[in-house]
């Protein structure tokens, strides 16, 4: 094959670093992007923050005239005494003579964030080891108990048979017997909380019925039927509960009402998860009848150049360290007008899905219209890959609470008029059905079908079974509770 050079013409897109790091800031969340903000000015020593704002707050408080503060020094509770003598009189203390007055601190010394004052959450197996070194039990049985706590998951229960934890102590204790795991298993499960360490709800429900004084009524009639018709329970059979137990239904009512005051998960109590906090990038208020958007102004700080460091470099100097500050001032003006256009386009697209879900903003869920990504990338003549990075993990502060971007976002259905309707508007719909029905007569999926189709709305009864699983509401079966 002979070798030859050939010249070609043609057009590519290449992605610069300026148009990698704007894609990155705008598809940031709040928290994320107050990082990367922070690891930019550490690194960067061209941006800071314009604080401009806070040294014109700091002036005007400085104005106000400062009252001459008395000298702790001089004054006690003598007048104006400053002598200390040696001794104090007899049956008297330092207060009855002397002011007890606060220890003065430094301005500069950091203050302890009241954060940190609270103590700290701890699991549930430290919850139970804690305990355990708390009674006398041998070294045998504290292995024993060890391997059990171990094994305690999140909700309180026991999360391996018996019979593996028996087998997995063998290569660590000699001759172990199962009923030696069993009887410490009991010891376990009298810790706090009640019901802990259970193997199964069962189980669990009837370690806290065991625990319940024997002169409390219905114990007996509420541990038979938590011991051997759990399932009917379930089920809501009510009339084969009243033919098994033998009781009306006055008193299957107060069976169950006991019962229910039972935790189903007791490691709950214990097990907390740490908090996230959202910080909503835009707010939505109502001023003179019209909807305005406007951007939280803290989520990220003003930045500016330095101007200081800005007039240090020479044009005509071309050095080690004057190109180094070249460098870091070209990436403090990329990275301001990349913050400036994430902004921007975050409140454009704000902007425009509020335009459109007015409704929503007036009436609830319930008159949420439907809307893709095209539609407002069409709007605002942005890519939709555009409209997805500003919208993930984006949040709104509304008049009905803070929701994400995203959530304004959902697929149709077709009414009787030609008309469409919004899926998100459809579960609201379950959900205010559902929390109007009859509890001896809950609404079916088919039953909650023909009401939507009275209000013009086509959702099939396997449709209205998916949607309200999505929002954890469960059968009519289930559903069914007595008065």
């Amino acid at each position: 094959m002979k070798q030859s050079l050939q010249l070609r013409i043609g057009q590519s897109l290449a992605m610069t670093p300026q148009l990698q790091q704007a894609i990155k800031l705008l598809q940031l969340s709040t928290l994320d992007l107050q990082q990367e903000i922070q690891q930019a000015l550490e690194s960067n020593m061209m941006l800071e923050v314009d604080e401009d704002e806070v040294t014109t707050h700091q002036e005007s408080t400085e104005t106000t005239p400062e009252t001459p503060t008395p000298n702790h020094d001089e004054i006690t509770s003598e007048g104006s005494q400053t002598d200390v003598p040696d001794e104090l009189p007899v049956d008297s203390d330092w207060e009855d003579i002397f002011e007890n007055t606060q220890p003065i601190t430094s301005n500069n010394q950091e203050t302890t964030e009241f954060e940190t004052q609270f103590c700290q959450s701890i699991t549930i197996i430290e919850h139970l080891r804690q305990q355990l070194d708390l009674i006398l039990i041998s070294e045998r049985d504290h292995a024993i108990a060890i391997a059990i706590i171990d094994s305690v998951n999140t909700d309180g229960y026991i999360s391996d048979t018996i019979e593996n934890i028996h087998q997995g102590l063998q290569h660590q204790l000699e001759n172990i017997e199962f009923d030696e795991v069993e009887g410490v298993l009991h010891r376990v499960q009298n810790f706090d909380p009640t019901g802990i360490a259970a193997k199964d709800l069962r189980d669990c429900l009837l370690i806290q019925l065991i625990h319940l004084p024997d002169t409390l009524a219905f114990k007996n009639e509420a541990t038979d039927l938590v011991r051997r018709h759990l399932d009917l329970l379930a089920t809501h059979d009510i009339s084969r509960l009243m033919r098994r137990l033998g009781l009306s239904e006055l008193q299957l009512r107060e069976v169950i009402a006991l019962i229910r005051t039972l935790d189903p998960k007791p490691g709950t109590k214990i097990q907390s998860v740490d908090s996230q906090y959202v910080v909503p990038d835009v707010f939505v208020l109502k001023k003179s009848g019209k909807w305005c958007v406007s951007l939280n102004p803290d989520i990220a700080p003003k930045l500016r150049v330095n101007s200081a460091y800005s007039q240090m470099i020479k044009k005509a100097d071309s050095s080690q360290d004057n190109i180094r500050m070249k460098e870091h001032l070209q990436e403090a003006r990329w990275f301001i007008k990349s913050l400036f256009s994430r902004n921007e386009t975050l409140l454009r697209v704000a902007t425009s899905i509020v335009a459109k879900q007015e409704g929503f903003l007036n009436h609830g869920a319930i008159a949420m219209k439907p809307m893709i990504l095209r539609d407002i990338a069409e709007e605002l003549d942005l890519h939709e890959s555009t409209i997805s990075r500003v919208t993930t993990q984006k949040y709104m502060h509304t008049p009905n609470g803070i929701v994400e971007f995203k959530h304004f976002f959902s697929s149709h259905v077709s009414t009787e008029v030609g008309g469409e309707c919004s899926a998100t508007a459809i579960r609201a719909f379950i959900k205010e059905l559902v929390a109007n029905e009859n509890q001896l007569k809950p609404l079916s999926d088919s039953k909650i079908s023909e009401l939507l189709k009275e209000k013009g709305i086509n959702v099939a009864r396997r449709t209205i079974a998916k949607y309200r699983k999505a929002i954890s509401i469960p059968s009519s079966n289930q559903r069914k509770r007595l008065l």
